[in-house]
């Protein structure tokens, strides 16, 4: 093959560019070692890298498990607390107080009341476990200071479990109030007139009431429900007064129950009705044959229409006893009306009312000492047979905040020291619930 001048030139030029830019043997070396320099310090700068990141994923790792632990903790806490998570909407706090001033003159003035008391102060705690259990009691402090020689008393009115059956049914167990009248379910001072609590709902029926045991009840659209019971009883050892019957389910004698069944209709609005029956198997638990069994029959209207209201309660219990018979206290029954007009003039309401009882209880005699002419009259003397007038008013500044005031005159008529207790005064009352 013949080469042109032009290609000879080339490879010349070539081979010459090619032996001057070829390193000597040191240069080779120190070339290697330098590239062997950097690939080691590339290799330690990946070794940290891969430890940084090692560490780095360590680190998530630890803050993830930290937050998963304190999820758990934080689950496992709401689940071991009342109503899990949401146990503060699950469980309610509320109550009720009233303090009363009475001035009463009686006929005979060793009976005059002049005193002022907070009467009542009661704590409700409820708790809804679930979408069909819940929990409600009352426990309630009387007279401000409870202890040996004082006028106070510390109660459990009420501690039950009620569990829904269904939609329309209910069964409820533990301590609660018996189903009867118009107060001994309904009691706080905002809902009715009057400082005392009408007499009728405390010597008969007797408000407030109640015991032990478990009971089944029903409500249904149509407005009608009902309720049946059985419960610890009456004990009215040694006397023949219902009120004192009540062992209020301290260390209660229960040898004889007592059954309670109840039927109330609020179809129409304004409008209830309701009747009750209570069978008393043995009223002083087999203490003696003096009292036996014992009925009570009660009905009772509230109307409220309007502005315009009306109370009507009507109470009656039978004995059996030869005892309570020879005593004439066999038969023990009350009745009241009450209507009220009630009016909001401005971002208040105000209530008046007058009110006729008609009371036929026992009447038993007792030291002019230990008797007075508020409340507790008619359990410690039972100067229990007497009509009585009433009239008042109350004022709401809230809804659940009440101030009242009445005046009442009360007329015995039973022979048995009837002109000792005969009396007339006023009473002052401020009360709350929330």
């Amino acid at each position: 093959m013949r080469l042109t001048f032009t290609t000879l030139v080339l490879i010349i030029f070539t081979s010459t560019a090619t032996q001057a830019q070829t390193p000597s043997m040191e240069e080779l070396w120190q070339i290697i070692q330098q590239q062997q320099a950097e690939i080691d310090a590339l290799k330690d700068k990946d070794t940290q890298t891969d430890q940084q990141l090692e560490e780095t994923r360590k680190q998530v790792s630890t803050n993830i498990l930290r937050v998963d632990a304190t999820g758990a903790a934080i689950d496992s806490l709401a689940r071991n607390r009342p109503g899990g998570s949401s146990w503060t909407e699950k469980t309610q706090l509320g109550g009720y107080g009233e303090l009363h001033y009475n001035n009463l003159d009686a006929t005979n003035n060793v009976n005059d009341l002049n005193e002022i008391d907070f009467h009542r102060f009661v704590i409700y705690f409820n708790h809804q476990f679930n979408d069909d259990l819940r929990f409600f009691s009352e426990l309630e402090l009387e007279h401000s200071v409870a202890g040996k020689d004082k006028d106070g008393e510390i109660e459990i009115e009420q501690a039950y479990l009620q569990y829904d059956l269904d939609d329309n049914h209910v069964i409820q167990g533990g301590l609660f109030l018996i189903p009867v009248g118009i107060l001994n379910e309904t009691h706080e001072p905002n809902t009715f007139y009057g400082v005392e609590r009408n007499s009728v709902e405390k010597i008969i029926i007797p408000t407030t009431w109640w015991e032990a045991g478990g009971g089944i009840g029903g409500g249904y659209s149509n407005g009608l429900n009902w309720a049946v019971t059985a419960t610890s009883g009456l004990a009215m050892t040694d006397n023949y007064q219902i009120r004192k019957g009540r062992q209020k389910v301290s260390g209660a004698t229960a040898n004889d129950p007592a059954y309670t069944a109840r039927l109330r209709y609020t179809g129409i609005p304004g409008l209830e009705l309701s009747a009750t029956y209570q069978y008393q198997v043995d009223a002083d638990q087999g203490a003696s044959t003096d009292i036996g069994a014992g009925r009570l029959m009660s009905a009772h209207m509230v109307l409220n229409k309007g502005p315009f209201g009306l109370r009507a309660l009507w109470a009656d219990w039978q004995f059996d006893g030869d005892g309570i018979e020879a005593a004439g206290a066999d038969n023990q029954s009350g009745w009241y009306v009450e209507p009220s007009f009630k009016f909001s003039p401005g971002n208040y309401d105000i209530g008046v009312y007058a009110r006729y009882e008609d009371v036929d209880g026992y009447a038993t005699k007792g030291d002019a000492d230990e008797c007075n002419v508020d409340e507790d009259v008619d359990e410690k003397c039972q100067v229990g047979k007497f009509d009585e007038w009433q009239v008042g008013v109350n004022y709401w500044p809230a809804k659940t905040v009440v101030l009242k005031f009445d005046y009442r005159e009360r007329s015995h008529n039973q022979t048995l020291a009837a002109e000792n207790f005969d009396f007339k005064g006023f009473n002052v009352g401020l009360g709350y619930s929330f």
